[in-house]
């Protein structure tokens, strides 16, 4: 029987599931207070709910692959019912399962699952499947910066909205918010490799890359800086003028060899990177902390705020590269960016500087 069940719908979210599953089958340790025995690898099952972008079901693919090469079963389902003959070729060689039989099938899993771990507590499909499961125990692992801002919003009992969101809440968020909250017969416990303050009663565990580490590197380290790319025009935050004003900057001044594209930047945008650059634009077919464990790496990386400011550090840790981060300022917003946008970025930045000893790049002499 599935005595774990992981719900997935980004590459980032596979990973940090392989992470939980490989530091469970170390040993029975867990957090800071302990906890039963771990099941390791046993029981665990991996549902990756598919993306409709390309380059992200690519990138869930090949780490689909290397999750299922691990004993790990992985089933890809399409609630969003991709284009055409890709709905199920992409995640090759696995079981794909599209449709309302594929979905009713998810439905049964998720209420008979003893353990669910979630890999996205704001999306809309985990929040309207979550009412559904009857698990005595509920696992977040990272979503990127998200975990930052979920710990927050589950502490204060707010539904579960991204930060960069507008408007009103659903009703699938503000369930989702009580599902996860405090309660006396379910254990919730937060994996993360993040500075976040988790909510009261929950279980707070450390994700150290443990698996990335020991299965890829050390990476071939080059000379010059790569330059790691960000979503943060694609997500309406900051204008692309700005944007692509401080890469070309920052290309020039710190010999920028190659531009690692985050998997939602457009393909436009990319070319007008290249072009004021001459860097090459490399789109990575696995996550960044993979791609950078197994190299080659350049000695120094250069990003935005984001999720690799906290756990390159860590995948990298031992092998002499270096990190230097970007601040965002105020006149990179949008007109439509939320009010929190400043604050929320000036977060990632501020607790990365000080967990990792990173330097900062003011964006006005970038």
């Amino acid at each position: 029987m599935t005595r774990t069940l992981a719900l997935v719908e980004s590459p980032v979210q596979l990973l940090n599931a392989l992470e939980w599953a490989h530091r469970y089958a170390q040993g029975p340790g867990r957090g800071e207070g302990g906890g039963p025995p771990a099941a390791g690898l046993h029981g665990f099952s991996i549902a990756v709910l598919q993306p409709l972008d390309p380059v992200t079901r690519a990138q869930l693919a090949a780490l689909a692959a290397l999750a299922a090469a691990e004993g790990v079963r992985v089933t890809a389902y399409d609630p969003r019912g991709g284009a055409g003959g890709t709905r199920t070729r992409a995640l090759t060689g696995l079981a794909g399962l599209t449709g309302l039989a594929g979905l009713a099938g998810l439905a049964t899993r998720v209420a008979r699952a003893p353990r669910l771990l979630l890999g996205d507590a704001f999306s809309g499909l985990i929040q309207a499947l979550l009412p559904l499961s009857r698990a005595a125990e509920l696992v977040v692992v990272d979503d990127g910066t998200a975990t930052l801002e979920l710990a927050a919003l589950l502490r204060e009992g707010r539904p579960l909205v991204r930060w960069h969101r507008q408007g009103r809440p659903s009703a699938a968020a503000t369930r989702a918010a009580r599902r996860l909250g405090p309660d006396p017969h379910r254990r919730l416990e937060l994996f993360s490799s993040l500075a976040a303050d988790p909510p009261p009663g929950a279980l707070s565990t450390a994700n150290q890359y443990a698996w990335t580490r020991e299965r890829f590197g050390p990476p071939e380290v080059l000379p010059g800086a790569d330059l790691l790319g960000s979503s943060l025009v694609e997500t309406g935050v900051v204008t692309l003028d700005r944007y692509l004003d401080t890469v070309t900057g920052l290309a020039a001044a710190h010999q920028v060899g190659r531009y690692f594209a985050h998997r939602r930047e457009h393909p436009d945008k990319l070319r007008r990177i290249a072009a004021a650059t001459g860097a090459e634009i490399v789109r990575p077919q696995l996550p960044l902390e993979i791609e950078a464990r197994r190299g080659p790496v350049a000695g120094t990386l250069l990003s935005f705020p984001s999720t690799v400011v906290h756990t390159l550090p860590l995948v990298l840790e031992g092998t002499g590269v270096r990190m230097k981060l970007c601040a965002v300022d105020a006149d990179w917003l949008t007109p439509t960016a939320s009010a929190r946008s400043l604050s929320f970025l000036t977060d990632v930045s501020t607790s990365a500087l000080s967990r990792h000893g990173l330097e900062l790049i003011s964006p006005v002499t970038a």
